[in-house]
């Protein structure tokens, strides 16, 4: 048995302890929000991750500390690494924060990705073109402060002044003509040892993940490019826990979009669909336990339950839909929970994703 801490008590810390319970671990949450999801689960420090004396309460009697989401302060980690080891390392939030250093490091690493260019400046670097993305280099989630330019006067012009007005520096990529949006869930081990779940097929709207889909429709050849990308990354931060890397799909190749040190949105479907779920492997990886398997029980699919939320007896009597509710109020964009399914093929599945569309179009 340990104690573990979390940065964070969103509704991913809440299902790490879930996860973790059956396991015999303890946790305690330290998030400034006094109503986060997680707080029925544990005890829940409502203090700031800038406050030192705070992070010490927090790191007494903790035997490790992980995070549930990635724009944790960086020196709120490396400041609690001097009483309790910290896993994933704080270099990963360091890379995952700043989505120039980011792009920078998956360039370092020979991992392809859209072309990036530094700054809202006053031309576009050779090679990009337009369409292009602006985005603020941190802080930038769920399609947040992020907006496309489709011409030289446009980036000029002042339209994109709402978000050029929310951070000091951008990164301007290259628009993607994508065929897919992909994701791989990998984690890793204290000693090394590796494992992926398979690639997840996601789908988006508003920049917000409506859809994720485990349908056996990866080749071999996408799923041995995800995970060696992946593995380049683990081994280079010499990573523990688990990591997350989107992807967009064009012509059977993958181009990395971006990356999280923690457990994903697109993996919940794990939770009923694979023989370990993302978050017991977290609670695995950062304990020093061996590694379960991450198989799919079948063919999955899990759905966003974003902004607004079902009739709940409608969803239940859908015959093998699991729901999960997050225990926050409603409002436009939300996340407030999630159904999964999990059934032996194809046609079963969209028959099933059908049935919840009558009750839940918003996906």
């Amino acid at each position: 048995m340990m104690n573990i801490g979390i940065l964070g008590a969103g509704q991913l810390g809440r299902m790490l302890a879930l996860a973790g319970y059956p396991l015999g671990h303890r946790f305690r949450f330290l998030d400034p929000a006094s109503d986060s999801p997680a707080g029925l689960l544990a005890d829940h420090l409502a203090l700031d991750y800038s406050d030192t004396s705070a992070l010490e309460q927090f790191a007494n009697g903790l035997d490790v500390v992980t995070y549930e989401f990635e724009n944790v302060p960086v020196e709120a980690a490396r400041y609690l690494e001097k009483f309790v080891p910290v896993y994933p390392p704080p270099m990963a939030l360091e890379k995952a924060q700043d989505r120039f250093v980011e792009k920078s490091f998956f360039q370092e690493l020979g991992i392809p990705a859209p072309k990036f260019e530094s700054g809202l400046s006053n031309r576009i670097a050779d090679g990009i073109g337009f369409p292009a993305v602006l985005k603020t280099r941190r802080m930038g989630y769920d399609g947040k402060g992020q907006v496309v330019a489709h011409s030289q006067a446009e980036l000029e012009s002042g339209l994109l002044k709402p978000i050029a007005d929310k951070a000091d520096s951008f990164i301007l990529e290259e628009f993607v003509a994508f065929d897919r949006e992909l994701s791989i869930i990998a984690v890793r081990g204290k000693s090394g040892g590796t494992k992926f779940y398979p690639l997840i097929e996601n789908r988006h709207r508003d920049g917000i993940l409506r859809l994720s889909l485990v349908i056996g429709n990866i080749t071999a050849e996408l799923q041995k490019q995800a995970e060696e990308y992946a593995q380049r990354i683990l081994s280079a931060l010499d990573y523990v826990g688990v990591l997350t890397i989107e992807f967009f799909e064009k012509d059977g190749q993958l181009l990395a979009n971006e990356m999280a040190p923690r457990v994903h949105n697109s993996g919940h479907w794990t939770i009923e669909g694979a023989i370990t779920s993302q978050f017991e492997n977290q609670v695995r990886a950062v304990c020093d336990a061996p590694l379960g398997s991450t198989s799919p029980l079948g063919v999955c699919a899990m759905v966003n339950l974003v902004g607004t939320l079902p009739d709940e007896t409608s969803i239940l009597k859908i015959e093998g839909a699991h729901l999960h509710l997050y225990d926050k109020a409603p409002r436009p964009k939300r996340k407030l929970g999630h159904i999964t399914l999990v059934e032996k093929d194809v046609t079963t599945l969209n028959k099933k994703l059908d049935e919840i569309r009558k009750v839940y179009a918003e996906f």
